[in-house]
């Protein structure tokens, strides 16, 4: 990366920083459901295996798309998510897979004691939200990746041929 496009992204950085938006859009992933891309996005920094808490981390984004696919009425989905996404966790608890398993039976999973005040899916999210950001700052493989860069306050210029020779 040329020092230019370094130090357009370093700026552009701090404006989001300054701005309180770095944490924006994967707020909004959770916000809005989109489970693959948090997992893609945090894969970055840890896989399931890693640690306790990362597998915490994996299991609650997995057990929240879970429980909406079980709220949508979605079996096939519900089916997939199982087989694909939570069949990891079966060694780290099995009696607890085998409680999300049986989730399957019930007409509407808060039938399950320890899910009847789950309430709708926004509120799900918000609560499931909070125990990630508890989750990642706890857990040590962010450990200095949650800090935002220092920044000096200064203003870089560079004349026009300097721009031009940097960009090419």
């Amino acid at each position: 990366m040329s020092s230019l496009s370094r130090e357009l992204v370093f700026l552009i950085l701090h404006f989001l920083d300054e701005k309180k938006f770095k944490e924006t859009i994967h707020i909004n992933q959770v916000h809005a459901g989109e489970w693959d891309e948090v997992e893609r996005y945090l894969c970055g920094f840890t896989k399931v295996e890693d640690n306790r808490y990362s597998m915490k981390i994996f299991f609650e984004i997995r057990k929240q798309k879970y429980l909406e696919a079980l709220d949508r009425q979605d079996r096939a989905k519900v089916v997939e998510i199982l087989v694909k996404d939570l069949k990891v966790f079966p060694s780290f608890n099995e009696e607890l897979f085998k409680e999300i398993t049986q989730l399957l039976t019930l007409d509407n999973f808060r039938q399950n004691e320890q899910l009847s005040k789950y309430g709708d899916t926004k509120s799900a999210r918000n609560i499931t939200l909070v125990e990630l950001k508890k989750l990642i700052e706890a857990n040590p493989s962010f450990c200095d990746k949650l800090a935002f860069p220092a920044f000096k306050n200064t203003v870089i210029f560079c004349t026009d041929s300097e721009y031009n020779n940097d960009v090419s």
